[in-house]
């Protein structure tokens, strides 16, 4: 076990196969247990879990001006990971709700983003911050 606490996120998916060919495929999570209505994924060392489940409606707020899919999960990464990811992606041809891009340039909170969507559209965001003392850091 690690000595840093990890999360677990259950989330809905419509279809459990596109939940494994993107979760597993296109991010590169290794799969855990699995029945007929879930499936467990070892996300950065985070347990998410896709469970069969119908759609809800998402929002929006705007953030730097931009329009931020609510809800949405990620994970904030080194800045190396989070381009490493972010290049995968592109080449995958993953279609971004926001493009990889640098938010609040020049401020306390300036970090690396992207968002995109499952293919049951949860919205997921992958953040990275050059010094991790200004995650929580206020202006």
């Amino acid at each position: 076990m690690t000595d840093r606490p990890r999360f677990h996120l259950a989330f809905p998916v419509d279809d459990l196969e596109a939940a494994r060919a993107f979760y597993g495929g296109v991010l590169g999570c290794p799969e855990g247990r699995e029945s007929d209505h879930w499936i467990d994924f070892d996300l950065f060392g985070h347990q998410i879990v896709a469970h069969l489940a119908p759609k809800t409606e998402a929002s929006h707020n705007p953030v730097d001006g931009k329009s931020v899919p609510v809800p949405h999960f990620g994970l904030l990464l080194r800045p190396a990971d989070w381009q490493a990811l972010a290049d995968r992606l592109i080449d995958a041809g993953t279609e971004f709700v926001i493009e990889p891009h640098t938010r609040f340039k020049g401020e306390v909170g300036e970090q690396s983003t992207m968002f995109l969507k499952d293919p049951a559209g949860n919205a997921l965001e992958f953040k990275a911050f050059a010094d991790d003392s200004r995650i929580f850091a206020r202006d």
